[in-house]
């Protein structure tokens, strides 16, 4: 994902890389570090022509590192969810986007995290629903997070539990 450039702590690393790329008039390097870091190519056409004065900010570097884990991951529907969830809170906190483009900070181990308090906070489901749905197994058990504490792990995982 971050093969030549490595990975980006944050928009202002990204810019500060940027800027040097432009000085060194590295057109297709600029293009290569935006498209590592999911940072789309009309930003880079506007930022080379000076129509914006830097390559991202923190929403756009966050959700690009999102963009670009999501589709190694092709989450399938509540994980689909979950993503838009952390797209969500990027955009109404911008230490939560901060949080989510830190190095070593990974969608999968946010969505390893959702997956595990699915799994410890299981119930079984009652059986007359089980057989309503017409499924023949003698138990079911069945354990997601609504959406407060989905949202609440999600901020946990990337900022350490600070309730921001």
């Amino acid at each position: 994902m971050f093969d030549k450039f490595g990975e980006m702590d944050s928009a202002k690393e990204i810019n500060e890389r940027a800027e040097n790329l432009l000085k060194e008039g590295d057109i297709e390097g600029l293009k290569t570090m935006a498209k590592e870091n999911g940072i789309p190519e009309e930003y880079v056409e506007m930022y080379t022509g000076n129509a914006i004065p830097f390559l991202t900010d923190e929403i756009t570097a966050a959700n690009g590192k999102l963009d670009l884990e999501c589709e190694e991951l092709k989450p399938k529907g509540l994980m689909e969810d979950w993503c838009e969830y952390i797209r969500g809170l990027t955009m109404e906190n911008l230490d939560m986007a901060a949080a989510v483009r830190k190095k070593g900070k990974r969608l999968k181990s946010c969505m390893a995290s959702l997956l595990a308090y699915s799994f410890a906070n299981r119930q079984q489901v009652d059986k007359e629903i089980v057989k309503e749905a017409k499924i023949s197994a003698g138990r079911v058990d069945f354990g997601v997070p609504g959406s407060r504490d989905a949202r609440r792990l999600i901020r946990e995982y990337y900022q350490g539990g600070a309730g921001k």
